[in-house]
């Protein structure tokens, strides 16, 4: 029967299988390629047969094209080069004025006379490639041209499988065209594309002078611009066969073969770029280079003695590595004494208002060095040299500098440079060309690679463009200084040198006297001072490393910092988070570090962070460094370290430090750093000329202390940096600004990690002592009941409730006892564990004892509560008529839930008056460091804290039934409620004098609260205690005094305590413990046989 079943499956699948193996999807049965076609390493989508609709088209608009054509001599790996060579990206475009424009543009994005003007950017690829159907002059290609007007430098996405789209919103407009042509080559030494496409234009109006008004409010929803299909567009585009300096361009023009008269008519689009990496540049502009540099060195004003210069056999792989795509920082021209047009000129470079409003300042105006190449060569003499191509861009300050850094186009605003870099001198001097074409250069750029740093001279690569000849080319302007400041943490993670020795860096320490003066006023002699430094100990080199260049670098990790900061001293108003940063670059005679070993640590917010990435080595000699300093110039004194850093500020109200390069010296006997501070200018000359005390362009009138905290009593002194940054310039001085103190987080160096392990396992020591003294005094109090069986019923079962409920939460959820506040400041949220904690067999021991204690504390409650419970029972059962005689907790719960109910709302209440001042997150919720969102309920937090502050007050319910029962006897032990109350309150002293938990697992939202608005804070610390040893001073007046008062009470006035002929709360007479225990289960009258409680002996 299967057999069966499956035979008339296969017969009626049989006739849709043979149709699915005759349909060719891809066209395969066509004529197949030769096999010597396929590329190497296998086929790509290049070569996937590709429909061509429009040959006639082709054939008819590029007839000239074909005509001038020459014979293809490639093979198909030539043609697989083909796609990424003939694309760019970001190239410019333009059209006439007066013309036809292409589409419109919404410029409702920004408002203002000072709106920069958009970018007309045009990209293209190369999508297919058909080598199966070639001809002997021309192959069939086709592509997408991508055509953006964007005022934030954005673009169409280019990819294999578009469509024709047009985009357009406020502040953008984007077209997307298909085409299909031919590739050829002619013999002026060009590769020329000549394509057909099909697109989606913009719709014109009627109104000639405003063809687009739809185009004014392209903001608004559901917002869809009115298109016309046309088909009738020409693309050609003219590549170099060969790329040199003066051939890189990259020209095109896009037309539309439409009747002027009809809608989608525009006027030509030329498009203008330059071929890119996949393009092998050619040198042989030595006449050119020979006239820019034909006294080498080049004398400027930056090679001056030409010491501190790079001058090894890497030159190419430090160029590449720190210079591609890199962002150089452009210096006012302060020095310039001429006219102001001579002045405030961008160099060579055409600028747009933006930088022409900075007046010479050139604030925010960088230059992009793109496209390097670099081939190393040795001169005939064995020098060691290098030729260099690149291309300079200015990029103005509105525009993004890493999308300039992806534009290709050539114009104004790029400079085409090649030259020849020697080691003899350590010059790089190459020759520019603005724009495309030889007649256009007439610029001069020399660049270096600098090795020693000093405290106004920290830019790792510095050059100058200048002008060559003195007339007939060019545009005179001042020479224009350009640099790149890399950062040391920037600098050591992308450190690599191909090809040759490590990079030797040096560091000239010209601020160390004047930082030993700020050293010498900031700490005359006190005898308080000289004790404490004694007896604590601050960041120092290691005594057990033989290596000093490792101790070095080792404390250098130690001192160096990212962590967030706050004002200090705290302040309770909103204010905006800061994160600050000191990067030691170089401490005493190391430049860097020495190894990878440590540098990357694996937790957040701590000194040498480097967010978990992996740090490369950078050992460097100092051989050219020098101190200034002499041994009468430092206190105390050969214990003084130089150093030097840099430091970066984020915030509004810290511009004026938000980046500065420091130099000083660090005492490690205190943990301070004295460092002077140099900051850059960005001002125009005129300013300039009425400053005092300029250094090199800079401001080096800042004098800055940090105080590390002691590496010893950690929990004794709360571990922050401080720090206080002022300017030693008179106040009425352009350049002075307020005095700034910041308070960090707390911070943990290195070797300290250890630390969360030894804190937690002493505050476990602590748990198991105090809960070992918990059960010591409650096995005293049920011995006491024991013996004095006639004062247990007058045990409140609420105070023995809420102990029971204390010792049975941790028993739940896990949480930690007695020092569950703790916990809870250190381990807010869902954090992810450590592994050295979570694996830590001392600490799984210690919590496994405590444990066990928490369990036996528990069951030792209860069990006091059972024999409270069964002797009301007793006594009720002895008089059932008069059940007021039996101490009832009903009222006792009412009024203590009361009084609680009462402090919590009025706690709750001021809680969320004071909470606007704290600087968390104003959306309600929070994100833990395994980055899972969490709700932020304050309610629910002030719940729990206040149900921990309850039990601390467990002896309200006791007093509330003294009180209540008015007893005249001793239901607790002393030792009993003095010592529960001081279990209690041991936590509190601990949070008191020691210092806050260092916890580098925290959400950041919990770091830095201000915790003068919770229930656990110093207020809290103080307030808690006082009010739980009053309520046991309360119960110890109740049982001393209450008894003596209430005896005589009784005796003068039994008839108020017997009311309506009762006896209530009387006093049961006097017996031995076993006579009154076997009167309780005795029964009344009822005549049966006494029965001991033999649980009691």
């Amino acid at each position: 029967m299967v057999s069966a079943n499956l035979r008339l499956v296969a017969a009626f699948l049989l006739p849709f299988l043979a149709i699915a193996s005759a349909f060719d999807l891809f066209h395969q049965t066509g004529p197949r390629m030769d096999p010597k076609m396929v590329p190497m390493g296998g086929g790509q989508p290049l070569f996937i047969p590709h429909e061509y609709v429009r040959s006639a088209d082709v054939k008819r608009q590029c007839r000239s094209v074909l005509s001038a054509a020459t014979e293809l001599t490639f093979d198909a790996n030539r043609a697989n080069a083909l796609m990424p060579e003939l694309s760019f990206v970001k190239g410019d475009w333009k059209q006439d004025d007066d013309g036809v424009p292409l589409m419109p543009f919404d410029g409702t994005d920004v408002s203002g006379d000072q709106a920069p003007d958009p970018l007309r950017l045009a990209s293209f690829m190369l999508t297919h490639v058909d080598v199966g159907f070639r001809g002997k002059t021309a192959l069939n290609v086709s592509g997408v041209l991508g055509v953006a007007v964007s005022r934030n430098g954005t673009g169409p996405v280019m990819g294999t499988y578009v469509s024709p789209e047009l985009k357009v919103w406020p502040g953008s407009t984007e077209l997307k065209i298909l085409f299909e042509g031919v590739y050829t080559e002619n013999g002026d030494g060009e590769s020329v594309l000549c394509m057909v496409g099909d697109a989606l234009l913009p719709r014109r109006g009627s109104d000639g002078g405003n063809p687009w008004d739809w185009a004014k409010d392209t903001g608004r929803d559901s917002f869809q611009p009115p298109v016309t299909k046309d088909g009738n567009l020409l693309l050609v585009l003219r590549y170099p066969t060969t790329l040199t300096l003066t051939t890189r361009a990259v020209r095109g023009e896009l037309t539309s073969t439409s009747a002027k008269s009809d809608v989608a008519y525009f006027d030509a689009v030329h498009l203008l770029s330059q071929l890119g990496a996949y393009s092998n540049y050619k040198f042989g502009s030595e006449k050119l280079v020979d006239r820019a540099c034909s006294a080498h060195p080049y004398r400027d004003d930056i090679l001056g003695g030409g010491r501190g210069l790079y001058r090894g056999n890497s030159f190419c792989g430090i160029l590449d590595r720190f210079t591609s795509e890199d962002v150089l920082a452009v210096v006012p021209n302060w020095r310039c004494n001429s006219t102001d047009a001579f002045c405030r000129r961008l160099g060579p470079f055409e600028t747009d208002k933006t930088v022409d409003a900075t007046d010479g300042a050139f604030t925010d105006v960088r230059v992009v060095m793109q496209d390097v190449r670099c081939e190393p060569r040795n001169a005939p003499g064995g020098e060691s040299t290098a030729r260099v191509s690149a291309v300079f861009r200015a990029v103005p300050p509105w525009e993004h500098k890493y999308s300039a850094g992806k534009r290709s186009g050539l114009g104004g605003t790029t400079l085409s440079a090649e030259g020849v870099w020697r080691a003899s001198t350590g010059q790089l001097c190459m020759v520019g060309c603005l724009g495309v074409g030889a007649e256009a250069c007439h610029s001069r750029v020399c660049l270096y690679v600098q090795t020693t740093f000093t405290a106004t001279r920290r830019s790792l690569t510095v050059g100058q463009i200048t002008r060559v000849d003195g007339g007939g080319g060019g545009v005179a302007h001042f020479p224009l200084t350009i640099k790149h400041t890399v950062h040391p943490m920037e600098l050591w993670s992308r450190f690599g040198v191909s090809g040759g020795a490590p990079l030797s860096m040096a560091y000239n320490y010209t601020k160390v006297r004047q930082a030993s003066d700020f050293l010498r006023r900031s700490e005359p002699f006190e005898f308080g001072a000289a004790l404490a430094k004694s007896l604590l100990s601050y960041p120092k080199k290691a005594e057990g490393l033989n290596d000093d260049a490792m101790s070095l670098s080792s404390l250098a990790a130690d001192l160096t910092l990212h962590v967030a900061a706050v004002p200090d001293p705290f302040p309770r108003e909103r204010f905006e988070r800061s994160f600050f940063q000191l990067e030691v670059l170089s401490l005493g005679s190391l430049v860097g570090r020495t190894s990878i070993e440590q540098l990357a640590t694996e937790f957040p917010g701590m000194p040498g962070e480097l967010g978990g990435g992996k740090a490369s080595s950078w050992t460097s000699s100092q051989s050219e460094s020098s101190s200034t300093t002499s041994s009468s110039s430092q206190p105390a004194e050969s214990s003084l370290l130089n150093v030097s850093a840099e430091v970066s500020l984020s915030g509004n109200p810290y511009g004026n430090v938000s980046s500065l390069f420091m130099e000083g010296v660090y005492n490690p006997v205190n943990g301070r750093m004295y460092l002077i501070g140099c900051r850059s200018i960005q001002a125009t000359r005129q300013t300039f000329s009425a400053l005092k005390e300029v250094e090199d362009g800079m401001d080096c009138s800042i004098e800055m202390r940090v105080d590390y905290p002691p590496t010893t009593a950690r929990w004794l002194i709360n571990p922050t940096v401080k720090v206080h940054v002022a300017s030693t310039r008179d106040p009425g001085d352009p350049l002075h600004f307020n005095a700034t103190k910041l308070q960090t987080l707390p911070i943990m160096y290195r070797e300290q990690r250890q630390d969360i392990l030894s804190r937690r396992s002493v505050e476990g020591i602590l748990r198991i002592a105090t809960l070992a003294a918990a059960i010591a005094v409650e096995l005293s109090q049920l011995m006491y009941i024991k013996a004095n069986t006639d004062v247990m019923p007058y045990v409140s079962l609420v105070m023995l409730g809420v102990q029971a409920v204390g010792y049975s939460v941790p028993l739940i959820t896990g949480a930690e006892a007695l020092f569950a506040r703790i916990a809870a400041g250190s381990d807010d949220g869902a954090v992810p564990p450590s592994y050295e904690v979570d694996k830590s067999s001392l600490y799984w021991t210690i919590d496994c004892i405590v444990k066990i204690l928490i369990l036996a504390a528990f069951l030792l409650t209860l069990r006091l509560a059972q024999k409270v419970w069964r002797s009301r029972i007793r006594l009720l059962t002895r008089s059932p008529l008069e059940p007021g005689r039996v101490p009832s907790d009903r009222k006792v719960l009412v009024y203590s839930l009361g009084a609680h109910l009462v402090g919590f709302a009025v706690v709750l209440a001021a809680h969320y008056v004071n909470v606007y001042s704290r600087p968390v997150r104003d959306d309600g919720s929070y994100m833990d460091a395994r980055g899972r969102t969490h709700a932020l309920r304050e309610w629910a937090v002030t719940l729990e804290e206040y149900i921990g502050m309850a039990q601390d007050f467990f002896l309200l319910p006791q007093v509330v039934g003294n009180v209540v029962w008015r007893i005249n006897c001793k239901p607790l032990k002393k030792s009993y409620y003095v010592g529960v109350t001081a279990v209690r309150l041991l936590p509190h002293l601990y949070d008191y004098i020691k210092a806050p938990a260092i916890n580098p697992y925290f959400a950041e939202e919990y770091e830095f609260v201000n915790t003068s608005l919770d229930f656990y804070s110093r207020f809290g610390d103080v307030a808690i205690p006082l009010v739980a040893v009053a309520l046991a001073a309360a119960v110890y007046v109740q049982q001393r005094w209450n008894y003596k008062i209430i005896s005589k009470t009784v005796k003068t006035q039994q008839k108020k305590l017997q009311h309506l002929g009762s006896r209530v709360y009387e006093r049961l007479p006097s017996m031995s413990s076993g006579n009154f225990e076997a009167e309780l289960v005795s029964g009344v009258n009822e005549g049966v046989g006494l029965r001991r409680d033999t649980s009691l002996s």
